[in-house]
């Protein structure tokens, strides 16, 4: 007999994710997963991982638990912290740079990756707790020197909005800002586009 009670507070537990072994270790043998999938109790969202049928999780903490190394990236992270007001149609996320591409190929959430050296990877990274999971994201300062970096892959409406909104923002912090600079080399562009207005 499953106890389905057991299985929705193990699934709240986890930010609504669940991995196979994850459900093994509640006492659920892969026939009983089987059948709460044929019973449409649980829904696969890819290989190994289940979310319960008609459960709303924030993506962010579908995409920490599917990719724990994942960083929110980019577009996405401009969202996080008010710098643009476009929702952006997926969710952009930095990855190891040898890294298997296979293993991002998912239907959902829809995500873009950015392979990135494993020595940038670790900059500017903060945490978010969500839904009592750890989600790995950029902080504002790091956030900055990717739209340099990647200006071309931005509108130019984003692009403008973000330096400005940053320029604006008192968490904001310059010390962090030149720091990363130096380290992706684009000390030049800083001081181009932001330190007038710092």
């Amino acid at each position: 007999m499953i106890d389905k009670d057991v299985i929705i507070r193990e699934f709240h537990k986890n930010g609504g994710v669940l991995k196979t072994f994850e459900l093994n270790s509640i006492g659920l043998s892969s026939r009983q997963i089987k059948k709460l999938l044929n019973d449409e109790f649980i829904v696969k969202i890819k290989f190994g991982f289940y979310e319960l049928v008609d459960a709303v999780n924030s993506e962010e903490v579908i995409i920490a638990r599917l990719f724990p190394d994942a960083v929110i990236f980019l577009e996405s992270t401009l969202m996080h912290y008010g710098y643009t007001d476009r929702i952006p149609s997926l969710w952009q996320i930095a990855v190891e740079r040898n890294s298997t591409k296979a293993k991002y190929k998912i239907d959902y959430p829809l995500i873009e990756p950015f392979y990135l050296d494993p020595k940038f990877l670790k900059v500017g990274l903060d945490t978010l707790i969500i839904d009592g999971v750890n989600v790995k994201i950029y902080d504002r300062d790091r956030t900055m020197c990717d739209v340099l970096r990647y200006e071309n892959r931005l509108e130019k409406e984003i692009f403008s909005n973000a330096i400005q909104r940053y320029s604006k923002d008192l968490n904001k912090n310059a010390r962090n800002l030149f720091e990363y600079a130096n380290i992706f080399n684009i000390k030049k562009k800083v001081q181009t586009y932001i330190g007038v207005w710092l």
